[in-house]
């Protein structure tokens, strides 16, 4: 049973940060995320008004939806920089900022009129914040970027797609899921090291620079693709609504009802098959289906992507396939299904997510004006989410109760941290998280991703675990040969079947501490009861009630620790209706609308995401929460309790599709790779010479079209009258696909790319993992890979946190400056060091099966 508690409705964890903003549209979700967490946010705009005002898709009286959706709850100030005057305002809103949202190196100083080392000079607490294209320098560093070109150079769309033809060929593009996700993407790892550097200045008043480039941030945002490529050189392709797989699999998890809408069904054990065959068979509807293998471990999870083909489990999917069928959408038994363990859900459109009683449970959507807005990615039990004014008209300004002065740090906290040993990571510099410490029970990525980002910023993590339910780690496994038979490597390796080598496990936990706990032992209970003592927050990422279960819910831990950050995240969150049900990312993407937003127009099925993207934006979320809770704490001196759901991450990120529906009840219509809202033609991925291989290209006027052309030679299908203009262009897209790929298909991918950025065309290749590893440029520039080792795998590169901290930097490795811990591996000294066991009882508690 979870324990309940009464949503806070006090105000959010950031209460009294100031923030000034002064950024392209695609940094403005940061924005939006920071004001949602009770900071006071100051949109500088100059006076046509910021260009997000123009975006589209409108409202019946011109407005932009786009605007509204990503800049509620902020205030407006129209300056006209960077004339004298209004630099000086500028400057003046500066010196009472605690943070500054912007955008390069050139635009930070055009508007102010001072480099960033004078700017930090004249302001040494100023946290800036940019996010930009491609980063600060390298050789793609002016490259025109967008969404669908951040998508292709950083591998979503090579993971995203469509089951190939028969002869394995594909036949359709790679897929884009729309919309707007390289910013969501890059926004939130951003919001990341922005916390962590505001957690810096908390405790020193020293401020810095937070720099994420879009790229980088793409780019180590895929999953099972990346490491399958650096540990075994395996490539991974597209399947439909699945995760990209190094074998083909012919079986599709997606059903299609009798009104054509779809669900999804996942299976990851064999003890999930035998559920499936014992629902249908309730149902009268199993036929001839028989359970699982008897031989097969119930509790082995299949890794997405390198399971072979099981013609058993296809004929299972077929069956649940013919009782999909049999139902309309509204009245398929998803939830029946749920209730015997099933992971089941429905494929949404994001709307429809609109009146569910579960998200009204936990406040997840806000109605300001009428409208309804994503409003949280949590509920907590002192602080709650902001989302009550919408957003400003330009130049105004509105009190608000974030106007009052922050408070100062609680009293000898901030002096504690200045007076502790200072430790420096791998490379020879402070962490921003000095002296935090968590005791960690998340585990797969959607949690284990989110303490992994702390420790690469400092944080002591003790991963704890017992034999009798371990994290996952199957998967990317180290090859046969070991790192120099890597190196030579010129085809796929056969990987060492081995629970210590597993490349996707070291990836998600490096640089945690491994302790080995049997919590049903009254021992093992009271070590943990110890270890929350000593710890500033307990991250958890099971199933809600288990920690209540093993008699460590957050009202017996807050007794032990009363300032304790307890975080916990699970796929719908543990409070309201729907606390139980099972999920994964493909779960989360199906039922939060992401899902049904990726792919080609209907009746095609929805393509979905190649990996599990809501994964990944749960990790972000889990560690921004913790973040938040530690400034919060730095500020106020109070713990809490913070209920983290993996599917509001999701719905945060559909707040434009939300107001279309509330205004024009229009839902979202997928559109393949055209652009949904911007008028963009041509707008997709195009063949290029060789198997596979696709450029991505976005002309959003006449003037990219006529660079486009003259790139290409003026070959004579592309002059055709027709397309002539961007409003004709758009009237006849297949003419102009079929047009501009019959030139692309002559062309090498990155001599195209290279071209067509000359020209001054939004172009990029659709990188693979290996693409990205071997021949990126900008990420090598980037240093987006650092080498770790750990015991027994041995050593290996690993992505590291794309939002650079110039004073405070994260480095994978975190404090041990190492790889993955093996089970158990520094139970000596967590239980000696950090609690003072003598190596006798250690022994003995060992030999009785405790650790």
């Amino acid at each position: 049973m979870v324990q309940p508690f009464n949503h806070s409705f006090n105000r959010g964890l950031l209460q009294g940060l100031r923030v000034l903003e002064l950024c392209e549209p695609e940094a403005e979700y940061c924005g939006l995320l920071l004001a949602g967490l009770g900071a006071k946010v100051t949109k500088v705009e100059p006076l046509p008004g910021a260009a997000s005002r123009r975006m589209p898709p409108f409202a019946a009286d011109g407005s932009s939806l786009y605007f509204a959706a990503y800049n509620r709850d902020k205030d407006s100030v129209l300056l006209d920089v960077p004339d004298a005057a209004a630099r000086e305002a500028l400057l003046a809103l500066l010196a009472q900022a605690d943070l500054f949202l912007c955008g390069s190196l050139a635009q930070l100083e055009a508007a102010t009129g001072l480099p960033l080392p004078a700017l930090a000079q004249r302001f040494p607490s100023l946290v800036t914040a940019r996010i930009t294209p491609f980063g600060d320098d390298g050789p793609w560093k002016d490259l025109r970027g967008s969404d669908l070109i951040h998508l292709a150079l950083g591998g979503v769309m090579m993971n995203t797609g469509y089951d190939p033809d028969p002869q394995a060929r594909y036949d359709l593009p790679p897929i884009a899921p729309q919309a707007f996700h390289a910013s969501h993407i890059a926004c939130e790892q951003a919001l990341v090291g922005i916390l962590a550097a505001l957690m810096h200045r908390a405790r020193t008043g020293e401020g810095q620079d937070v720099s994420c480039a879009i790229h980088t941030a793409v780019s180590v945002s895929t999953e099972m693709d990346l490491m399958s490529w650096v540990m075994r050189a395996a490539p991974q392709q597209r399947q439909t609504c699945r995760h990209s797989a190094e074998l083909l699999n012919p079986v599709t998890p997606l059903a299609q009802t009798k009104d054509g809408r779809w669900n999804l069904g996942w299976m990851v054990t064999a003890a999930d098959e035998q559920k499936v065959v014992d629902f249908l068979a309730s149902r009268g509807m199993a036929y001839d289906l028989r359970g699982p293998d008897p031989m097969r471990d119930p509790k082995r999870r299949d890794v997405p992507g390198a399971t072979p083909f099981d013609e058993h489990k296809a004929h299972v999917f077929e069956v649940v396939q013919r009782f999909v069928r049999s139902f309309r959408l509204r009245d398929l038994p998803w939830q029946d299904a749920q209730a015997q363990g099933l992971m089941w859900a429905p494929l949404r459109k994001p709307h429809e997510n609109l009146d569910d009683p579960h998200w009204a449970a936990r406040g997840s959507y806000a109605w300001i004006d009428g409208l309804p807005y994503p409003r949280s990615k949590w509920v907590g039990s002192t602080t709650a989410w902001i989302a009550e004014r919408a957003a400003p008209a330009p130049g105004q300004q509105r009190p608000s109760p974030q106007d009052g002065p922050a408070a100062p740090p609680t009293a000898g906290r901030a002096e504690a941290a200045r007076a502790a040993p200072i430790a420096r990571s791998a490379a020879g510099r402070p962490f921003a998280l000095q002296g935090v410490r968590i005791l960690d029970f998340s585990w797969f990525l959607a949690s284990a991703g989110g303490t992994r980002m702390l420790t690469a910023l400092g944080a002591e993590c003790i991963k704890v675990e017992w034999k009798d339910n371990l994290d996952s780690r199957l998967g990317a496994m180290a090859p046969v040969g070991g790192r120099e038979a890597r190196r030579q490597a010129a085809g796929p390796l056969p990987g060492i079947d081995d629970p210590a080598m597993g490349g996707h496990y070291n990836h998600k936990n490096a640089g945690k501490r491994g302790l080995s706990l049997n919590i049903r032992d009254p021992r093992g209970l009271e070590i943990a009861r110890q270890l929350i003592a000593r710890c500033d927050v307990v991250a958890e990422g099971f199933s809600p009630g288990v920690m209540e279960r093993w008699g460590l819910g957050y009202e017996t831990m807050k007794k032990i620790r009363p300032d304790l950050i307890y975080v916990q995240q699970s796929g719908m969150g543990a409070h309201g209706l729907y606390g139980r049900m099972r999920t994964v990312g493909p779960i989360a993407a199906a039922f939060t609308g992401l899902s049904e937003m990726s792919g080609l127009p209907e009746p095609a099925p929805p393509a979905g995401w190649g990996y599990s993207y809501l994964d990944w934006m749960g990790a972000y979320g889990f560690a921004q929460a913790i973040l938040a809770g530690l400034l919060h704490r730095e500020r106020t001196g109070e713990g809490q309790w913070i209920d983290a759901s993996q599917c509001e991450a999701g719905l945060m990120l559909t707040g434009v599709q939300c107001l279309e529906w509330a205004l024009q009840r229009k839902p979202f219509s997928r559109t393949g790779n055209r652009s949904p809202y911007l008028a963009a033609a041509p707008h997709g991925a195009y063949r290029c010479a060789g198997e596979d291989r696709w450029i991505a290209i976005a002309c959003f006027d006449d003037a990219d079209w006529h660079a486009l052309v003259r790139a290409a030679g003026e070959p004579e299908a592309l002059r055709d009258p027709r397309l002539a203009t961007l409003a004709s262009r758009i009237q006849h897209q297949d003419l102009l696909d079929e047009a501009v790929q019959a030139w692309t298909s002559t062309q090498e991918r990155y001599a195209c790319m290279a071209l067509l950025q000359a020209h001054g065309v939004a172009a990029g290749v659709c990188q693979k993992a290996e693409d990205r590893c071997e021949h990126d440029p900008q990420l090598a520039q980037q240093q987006w890979l650092t080498e770790v080792t750990a015991a027994r795998i041995g050593t290996w590169p690993i992505t590291e946190l794309p939002a650079r901290l110039s004073k405070t930097p994260s480095h994978v490795g975190g404090l041990p400056q190492r790889g993955a811990p093996l089970y158990g591996e520094d139970n000596e000294y967590v239980l000696g060091e950090l609690l003072g066991y003598g190596s006798a009882q250690i022994q003995t508690l060992a030999r009785d099966g405790v650790i």
